[in-house]
């Protein structure tokens, strides 16, 4: 019997996971699957909806790390772990993503010489002032299995010199669970409670700091919003430091004046998939979105500079503007008119990601050989 344990740190991590654990509980009595929830993310509330929705067992094991900076937060999710690297002696990490709990858990397996599946490897925003891309980058130099959602990411990894025989293009779990779970998050009351149409309105999503913590820039982002104010509802789930920020600047009056524009607090997976699903364009700064967004064939315009999933503005239905609002501006009213990227969907974002890559590990752990 092999142990696999799956780390699991802020939200996004959720869905991705969620499709591992079904497939591997074709292999119950091959593999013994571990959940270690790190508690990265400091909303438990919102971490137990997550679970609630998508069907996921609690934790084997939760750290209760919390929010903190980034070093501090590394440095007690790696003191955290390592002691259950010790206790558990698993055969198998999985990480996902790229927030802190990737690197830190990555970092703490591979000291202890335990192999390291990263999923959703390889991508590059070429970005350093992104924590993110420090995380991601680090962890794919220490991975043994790297599993990677678009032909970029491959072409990322041979470049920095990652051995072949590591390189797995599987596609995407976070499709697959947006392709799963598609049915059940149609049944949400969630356009009612804002009483909103189908097609509507636009759903908006920022977290960069970059955005939110420089006044300057969110000022930007609020004349977006006030210029696009007469052609559109706006649905905008709010992180509470994103509401601080609006208050710490100066900007809650000016919010408040654009009465298209609900604020609200941030919601459920499944709530939050009816959202996209029915919106008519999607202005965010997540890179996740991007991809969901293309899938669901969304018209979605990122507020940001860069992109580490190229293949959703190459093919998909994703424009990047960056800050230009002017622009962000024209992208916006063509989508809404309804004159916005069609897209196609990339290679092998079929649902079929962590069937996959549960193949693989089988072959190359030995697993049927026990």
């Amino acid at each position: 019997m092999k142990t696999f344990l799956s780390v699991v740190g802020a939200r996004p991590n959720f869905m991705k996971v969620a499709p591992l654990h079904r497939a591997l509980q074709s292999f119950t009595d091959q593999i013994r699957h571990v959940i270690c929830h790190t508690g990265q993310h400091y909303d438990e509330k919102m971490s137990t909806v997550f679970f609630e929705d998508l069907e996921l067992p609690r934790p084997d094991i939760y750290l209760g790390i919390g929010s903190g900076s980034h070093a501090e937060q590394t440095a007690n999710v790696m003191i955290s772990f390592e002691k259950v690297l010790l206790e558990l002696q698993p055969d198998l990490v999985i990480v996902v993503g790229d927030v802190n709990s990737t690197l830190a858990c990555s970092v703490t397996a591979a000291k202890l010489h335990i192999p390291v599946a990263h999923v959703e490897a390889g991508l590059r925003s070429f970005d350093r002032d992104m924590p993110e891309e420090i995380n991601r980058m680090v962890t794919d130099v220490l991975a043994d299995y790297l599993f990677v959602t678009e032909q970029a990411g491959m072409d990322n990894l041979r470049r920095e010199g990652i051995s072949e025989d590591k390189l797995f293009f599987v596609g995407h779990v976070m499709i697959d669970s947006l392709k799963y779970y598609r049915e059940k998050a149609a049944k949400s009351p969630i356009l009612a409670s804002f009483d909103v149409l189908p097609k509507t309105f636009t759903l908006v999503t920022l977290h960069r700091p970059s955005n939110v913590d420089v006044k300057e820039n969110l000022e930007r982002i609020l004349t977006l919003f006030e210029t696009l104010q007469d052609q559109t509802r706006f649905i905008f789930p709010v992180h509470p430091r994103t509401h601080a920020r609006i208050d710490e600047f100066g900007l809650r009056e000016r919010f408040n004046a654009i009465d298209t524009l609900t604020l609200c607090d941030p919601v459920g997976y499944l709530d939050f998939l009816k959202l996209m699903d029915n919106a008519a364009l999607i202005l965010t700064d997540s890179g996740g979105i991007q991809e969901e967004s293309t899938w669901l064939r969304i018209p979605c315009i990122t507020l940001r500079e860069s992109t580490e999933r190229p293949v959703t503005a190459e093919i998909g239905t994703n424009e990047v503007v960056g800050l230009n609002i002017p622009l962000a501006v024209e992208k916006s009213r063509a989508a809404l008119n309804g004159n916005g990227k069609r897209g196609t969907i990339p290679e092998l974002w079929d649902g079929r990601a962590a069937e996959r890559i549960v193949e693989i590990l089988m072959e190359r752990l030995d697993v049927n050989n026990e």
